[in-house]
Parts: structure tokens; C-alpha cells; sequence
């Protein structure tokens, strides 16, 4: 009589799992998806601060949360790069900022071909208008409006200048409208001053994302003052000045 075939016991799970791991071109393939998906889930995490650089947080302390989340929406159209408040029209960067850099760059498309701006900063703000605005809201300002070629053009001083210029009655009530919801209605107001925010001459590939940018940036800006979106805490709060800090 035959002996019956011996059947070989089935290895460990253990052993399958080991041997999974044992071919070189297995575990590289494994290895390498796990670190893309951790890649994935940090640049979700950090996507605003990586996607847009010119958005980050501003120097300058205190002020109106909504008027600072559009501050930082305005510079996500006009200066979208990792040195928001060294940049010039058209890319360059100033390495130092102790007054406006009053360099006029040259400008290769749009309406305004062929002519040079002197656009300048986080907000690009024209020579011309930083000027007149910093003879007004300066905090170093003197009685002399000619002094004000002299005033320092540092990152605190851009954010302070513009907080000021934003709450004049020229603009209406920007908070106001913002606490309404009213953004595209502020964007427009503004895009004759800051032509890339939807409404006027040169739009780029940021300006229509610019109201759901700025949703996002106001969210931030309320979560560092302990704000819930609406009416601030303290009524007093709504009009405190923008505290400085040391440039």
C-alpha cells in the first residue's frame, strides 16, 4: 500500500508579513506612499502659508481683526511672494526699507504698457501715495508734509499706514461692511485703488479666489483675539488704534 502525499502546514501570518517586507522593491514602494501621504497631509496643513505666502500674519499688533484680514487679502492679489514688504512692481526686492524705495520698474503688459511704476511693498503702495499718506497717518510724522521723504517705509509702518488710510471716511465704513458679509461690495471699492482685486484693470489668477481668501484669513485673524465671528466683545474695542511694535 502507497503512502498518502504529506501536505505541508500553511506558514505563520507572521511569515507572510515578513516576507512581504523581505523583497527590496516591496517595502521601497510602501515606504515611498507613506511618506507621499505624510507630504499630503503636511502641505493640507500648511497650504494657506505655502500657497499663499502673502497672506501670513502682519507685523503690526492690534487693530481691526476685519480690517487686517483684508490687509492680508489684498497682499494675497498684489504681493503674493515670500517677502511681501521688500518686494517692488514686477518682482525685485529692496534689501533695505528705511524709506520708500521710489524705483520705477518698468511695465510690460496690461493697459499700462510701456510706462514704469513705483509701486512698493505689501500693498504697493505708489511713491506718490505713500507720501501723502504717510504725512497723515505716520506715527513719526511731522508738522512738515515734505518730511515725510525721510519717514521710515519698514514693515510695521506699511501695515499702520494702511490700517489708518482704510478707516478714512473717503472708503465709507469698510468694518461695517465686512461684519455684514459685504466683501465683494468692499473689493470693488477698493480695486480703483488696488487694481487686481476683481473689479478693475489688471486682475491675475488670485483675484476671483480673493473673497474665499478672505473668509479664511478673517477666521485666523478671530481666533488669535479669542473673537467669535460677529460684533466684537467690547464695543470699545471697534475703533482702538493699532498698537505699534518695534521695526
Amino acid at each position: 500500500m502507497t503512502a498518502s502525499p504529506t501536505i505541508p502546514p500553511e506558514p505563520p501570518a507572521s511569515a507572510e508579513s515578513a516576507g512581504f517586507w523581505a523583497s527590496p522593491w516591496r517595502s521601497r514602494i510602501a515606504l515611498t506612499l507613506a511618506a507621499v501621504v505624510v507630504m499630503l497631509g503636511l502641505l493640507w496643513l500648511w497650504r494657506p502659508w505655502l500657497l499663499l505666502p502673502g497672506t501670513r500674519p502682519l507685523v503690526m499688533q492690534g487693530g481691526d481683526p476685519y480690517l487686517r484680514a483684508l490687509m492680508r487679502t489684498i497682499s494675497a492679489s498684489e504681493s503674493n511672494v515670500l517677502r511681501p514688504y521688500h518686494v517692488l512692481y514686477g518682482g525685485d526686492y529692496v534689501g533695505t526699507l528705511d524709506r520708500h524705495p521710489n524705483r520705477c520698474e518698468s511695465i510690460g503688459n496690461g493697459p499700462n504698457r510701456g510706462n514704469c511704476s513705483t509701486a512698493a511693498g505689501r500693498y504697493q503702495l505708489l511713491y506718490s501715495t505713500w507720501l501723502e499718506l504717510a504725512a497723515r497717518h505716520h506715527p513719526r510724522r511731522s508738522e512738515d508734509p515734505l518730511d515725510a521723504t525721510e519717514l521710515s517705509f519698514a514693515p510695521v509702518y506699511q501695515d499702520m499706514v494702511v490700517h489708518a488710510w482704510l478707516q478714512e471716511p473717503r472708503w465709507g465704513k469698510l468694518s461695517d461692511q465686512l461684519r455684514r458679509g459685504q466683501v465683494q461690495a468692499v473689493l470693488r471699492r477698493l480695486s480703483g485703488t488696488w487694481t487686481s482685486l476683481g473689479y478693475g484693470i489688471e486682475n491675475n489668477s488670485m483675484s476671483r479666489e480673493l473673497p474665499r481668501v478672505y473668509k479664511m484669513l478673517l477666521d485666523d485673524e478671530l481666533s488669535r483675539t479669542g473673537d467669535a465671528r460677529g460684533a466684537p466683545k467690547d464695543p470699545k474695542e471697534k475703533g482702538r488704534t493699532a498698537n505699534a511694535v518695534r521695526p
